[in-house]
């Protein structure tokens, strides 16, 4: 059976261990003072919760009375180096559920590249208020006849796709239109990343993330 233990680590953050049918889930909270909101936001196939786009956003939304949490999916917990099928993604998605659900606000489902893929499937099953793609994977790079735009469409909630300009995984241009919208952010790759030569920095990138998510989740309410 799922259970929890809380671990409380210096400063504001608060660890949470899960236990998930797919393994042991591990989630970082950054609370805000009085939320309104929850947002949790997992990682891709490729990298962990350090993501720049995720923790830009855990940083700024507490402030603006929505909770973050940085949800680990179990095979980046037990320390594995390659993803696990979409299907036990989404069955450790399902395990942190009721952590998110019990705080009896409304959960915003959302992550990066896979983790976003994880939070479109399982939003209407869960109940959840909204989706935050970010650097959502439309298709692998240079097989667009390969679209997962199913998965985007089917969300059943209110959806925010937040996607690089130069993203290989899909460019804006390349979205069909859909009841979602859309924030691009101007040459970034699939990452965020800025290249030196672009007309914006890095942390200008970051911003446009942040303020537009910032906009977005007050509009839910």
């Amino acid at each position: 059976m799922p259970g929890a233990d809380l671990i409380r680590k210096r400063g504001p953050r608060v660890i949470e261990i899960l236990e998930t049918d797919a393994g042991t889930a591990r989630l970082t909270w950054h609370r805000a003072t009085d939320p309104r909101a929850v947002l949790a936001l997992s990682h891709g196939a490729g990298g962990g919760i350090e993501a720049r786009d995720l923790q830009a956003l855990a940083g700024v939304l507490p402030g603006h009375g929505v909770s973050v949490a940085l949800v680990e999916q179990p095979w980046r917990v037990a320390g594995r180096k390659v993803a696990p099928a979409p299907g036990t993604l989404d069955t450790g998605w399902r395990g942190i559920w009721p952590a998110l659900a019990g705080m009896e606000l409304p959960v915003i489902s959302g992550g990066r590249s896979a983790g976003a893929r994880v939070a479109c499937r399982t939003a209407a099953e869960l109940g959840a208020r909204a989706v935050l793609a970010l650097s959502f994977p439309l298709h692998p790079p240079g097989r667009p006849e390969k679209s997962r735009a199913d998965e985007l469409l089917g969300t059943g909630v209110p959806t925010l796709v937040v996607q690089g300009g130069n993203d290989p995984f899909g460019r804006p241009a390349e979205f069909p239109e859909g009841d979602f919208r859309m924030i691009e952010v101007p040459y970034g790759d699939h990452g965020f990343a800025i290249p030196k030569r672009a007309g914006i920095g890095q942390e200008r990138a970051l911003e446009i993330i942040t303020d537009g998510v910032v906009e977005w989740t007050a509009s839910l309410a």
